[in-house]
């Protein structure tokens, strides 16, 4: 009964997978894994040619560097802004009113096209930022999904954690009075598991706020801007009929700081599309190939070899323990002149062995009898068979009780302590594999991936679209308040009163 021992030595090689450094990520890279060509900012714009890999800066810089394009577009629209605002107060300043009239008088022949062009920009604007918002909802739906597969995997790693430390705990007790030194092991390998149990905890919770906040900010910043777009364009579009051009020119003053941040989303947009798309590579090459993948260092994982090792060694071990024991019951049978068709007597029956024979000792307790005997119910069949103290030896020998009080004890503690293991196996088999970090991140790749990077571009290209059409739409708001500056309009009309002459005048 001794083989017990060794089977929870197993478990305590086991908990050696669960490290201080769980959430610290990996930074090796494979030659065959998807290797990364883009401009690093931070190495004067030289190839970044690694992998995908969160911890190193240089990739966040390359990341970050994609979206250039709409941090640039965004600062040459805010400087262009600052210019022509100056430009326009020394123009303002120093120009006569009569200096502008042939080129007024020239746009006054364009009144019913400039018109035209402004409602078309404008609708396209009004589309597109409805696109934006129907996009940035179906990102955050798709967001949270992913969010909540994440975590609810770390939440369910803990969770079997937990059934471990109180399986080892009923151990560790059953085991003390028999195995001190076994005991201690265990005591301290439950320690090392609730640490652990609680890392995996803090980790969850700490980062599902970030990514919470992270969620929200984002999703705001989409929906505010899309919706103060939507009524800057129908004010515009009701202070363009009215003719009041004060109203006009803060129009475009703020339409052209949300043009600006508009392409800062831009390009914020594609660099989170293309963040996501890196990841969706490396799970992709993960669930193609566990062992040599970037992800690997990320997990708190063992690798298949040594996974194997640890559970065909607890499986062998629990195997050869029910082996014993069945042996000891047939020594049994044959001190009484009994054979085995006739354990019903003893009500002993099959001990049922969940694992199969040499050499991969697998899992597999459907292998088992219906009515074979699970080993944490042999006490109380021995029980029947114990000379408790209170009892005499000449009445425990009559009655047929010649199994001692103190090995009855001792062999219900190694049952219980084997049961114990055998009731937390699939969990510990799961954990040793990493089960449901595979199934996680199957179930991310084959049907979260794709969709969710088609959310994240759809969402680029309708702010991308309204971006660009926000910039038409700005020059086509200056040249009209450009042609209506001192000009008189009749309301709701989009033709100039006409100018009186200088004669009539006089």
């Amino acid at each position: 009964m001794d083989g017990a021992v060794a089977s929870l030595i197993f478990i305590l090689v086991f908990s050696s997978l669960f490290s201080p450094k769980l959430v610290v990520f990996g930074s090796a890279i494979h030659d065959h894994e998807h290797t990364l060509k883009r401009p690093d900012p931070i190495r004067h714009l030289k190839d970044y040619n690694g992998g995908y890999n969160v911890t190193n800066k240089h990739y966040w810089a390359s990341v970050a560097f994609t979206g250039v394009h709409g941090y640039a577009i965004a600062g040459i629209w805010t400087l262009c802004g600052v210019c022509l605002g100056i430009f326009l107060i020394f123009k303002n300043i120093s120009s006569r009113e009569s200096s502008s009239s042939s080129f007024t008088d020239h746009l006054d022949r364009y009144c019913l096209l400039l018109f035209m062009l402004f409602l078309l920009l404008t609708l396209l604007a009004i589309v597109a930022a409805s696109f934006v918002i129907a996009a940035t909802h179906s990102s955050l739906q798709k967001t949270k999904k992913l969010k909540n597969t994440i975590v609810n995997a770390g939440e369910d790693v803990s969770k079997s954690i937990r059934k471990l430390i109180t399986a080892m705990t009923r151990i560790q007790y059953l085991l003390l009075p028999y195995d001190r030194k076994a005991s201690q092991q265990l005591n301290v390998t439950t320690h090392k598991l609730g640490k652990e149990s609680r890392t995996i905890q803090s980790f969850v919770r700490s980062h599902e706020h970030s990514i919470n906040v992270a969620i929200q900010v984002s999703y705001l910043a989409h929906l505010v801007i899309a919706i103060v777009n939507l009524l800057l364009l129908i004010a515009a579009l009701v202070l363009l009929l009215l003719h009041w051009h004060p109203g006009l020119i803060i129009i475009i003053l703020f339409c052209w700081i949300l043009t600006a941040l508009c392409w800062v989303l831009t390009g914020f947009d594609f660099c989170f599309h293309t963040f996501i798309e890196d990841t969706c590579f490396a799970i992709e090459d993960y669930v193609q190939d566990p062992q040599d993948n970037i992800l690997s260092s990320v997990l708190p994982c063992m690798n298949s070899t040594t996974s194997h090792k640890i559970l065909t060694g607890i499986g062998s071990t629990i195997h050869d323990f029910i082996d014993e024991l069945k042996l000891k019951i047939t020594e049994v049978y044959s001190r009484f002149g009994l054979d085995e068709e006739n354990d019903s007597l003893f009500g002993f029956g099959t001990i049922c062995d969940p694992f199969s024979g040499a050499p991969n000792y697998s899992y597999v307790p459907e292998v088992c009898p219906k009515d074979a005997t699970p080993i944490g119910n042999l006490p109380d069949m021995l029980s029947m068979f114990t000379c408790y103290k209170e009892n005499s030896t000449k009445t425990c020998l009559r009655d047929g009780k010649f199994l001692p009080e103190d090995t009855y004890n001792k062999a219900s503690a190694y049952s219980y302590s084997v049961q114990y293991v055998l009731n937390v196996f699939p969990d510990l088999q799961s954990l040793a594999e990493c089960t449901m970090v595979k199934n996680t991140f199957s179930e991310v790749f084959l049907h979260q991936c794709r969709p969710y990077s088609k959310s994240l571009k759809w969402q680029w290209a309708s702010m991308l679209s309204l971006s660009i059409f926000m910039v038409f739409l700005e020059l086509t708001w200056i040249v009209k308040a450009y042609q209506e500056k001192g000009r008189s309009f009749s309301r709701c009309s989009i033709f100039p009163n006409p100018r009186q002459s200088n004669s009539s005048s006089e």
